[in-house]
């Protein structure tokens, strides 16, 4: 029910993560090496910001590849940009597409840890920025022109994470899209969320809206304030939270139909 584990020890809460990325699936074959590990480094850092912990070092599970080289020189850049050390790991030559793993470590700097759980009907639905920014990022970077950024070199919002970690009553990283992801905050909180389609910030066309609030990647925070709670950090209110009902999300009202977001299986 939560994409990290809190572990009590010595008096510190320490928050771990672990997530994979597999070729053809999470990033594309021939992509940067470079941006493949600054995707996998700031993805789980994303987990991390989600219970606003500070981050401790990093474990790598690396399968040889094309270009061992150029996946280097990027995890030196992402871990000296979020100033974090690689801390170990092991490496593994395997034929096939690649998969990468990486466990991140981070401290938690405040408790309770907030969690997925605890939205209470009443509260407001936020989330931290734009959505669909991934979704034109994959196809700028599928077309080999145009900004991809946002797809390749996804940023970890650890600050945002640790302003919001004291004041939310629940909070999650967008990684499957916005929909899923609010699906799963409402079964673990046991609430609806209603959500309001115009009030999310995206990035596309405006015709392409509903696109950006299943297609997930975006790695935006999404959180529930109390009502009349000043949010600290630049955010948009999408909604609200209200008693549980039949279905754990509701857009504009009505339930919504076809695939929510990304699943695994």
């Amino acid at each position: 029910m939560d994409d990290c584990a809190v572990l009590e020890v010595g008096g510190e809460a320490l928050v771990l993560t672990h997530d994979a990325l597999v070729e053809g699936l999470h990033f594309m074959p021939g992509q940067d090496p470079a941006d493949v590990a600054w995707k996998l480094v700031a993805t789980n850092l994303s987990d991390l910001a989600a219970k606003g912990a500070e981050p401790l070092g990093v474990l790598l599970g690396y399968q040889l590849g094309a270009d061992d080289a150029r996946f280097l020189a990027g995890l030196e850049e992402v871990l000296a940009h979020y100033s974090i050390p690689l801390l170990g790991g092991d490496t593994v030559g395997q034929s096939g597409p690649q998969v990468l793993g990486l466990t991140a470590l981070g401290r938690a700097t405040h408790r309770p840890v907030p969690s997925r759980a605890g939205a209470r009907p009443g509260d407001g639905l936020w989330v931290t920025g734009a959505l669909g920014a991934a979704l034109a990022g994959f196809e700028a970077c599928r077309a080999g022109a145009g900004d991809s950024l946002a797809y390749r070199r996804p940023q970890a919002l650890l600050s945002e994470g640790q302003a919001l970690a004291p004041v939310v009553t629940a909070i999650m990283d967008v990684s499957d899209g916005l929909l899923l992801d609010a699906a799963r905050m409402a079964a673990a909180s046991a609430v609806t969320l209603a959500i309001e389609s115009a009030a999310v910030p995206i990035a596309l066309a405006e015709a392409r809206r509903d696109e950006a609030l299943r297609w997930g990647d975006d790695y935006q925070l999404l959180f529930t304030l109390p009502a009349g709670a000043v949010c600290p950090v630049k955010a948009q209110c999408i909604g609200e939270v209200t008693a549980a009902g039949n279905d754990g999300v509701l857009l504009d009202g009505a339930v919504p139909s076809g695939k929510l977001g990304y699943e695994h299986r």
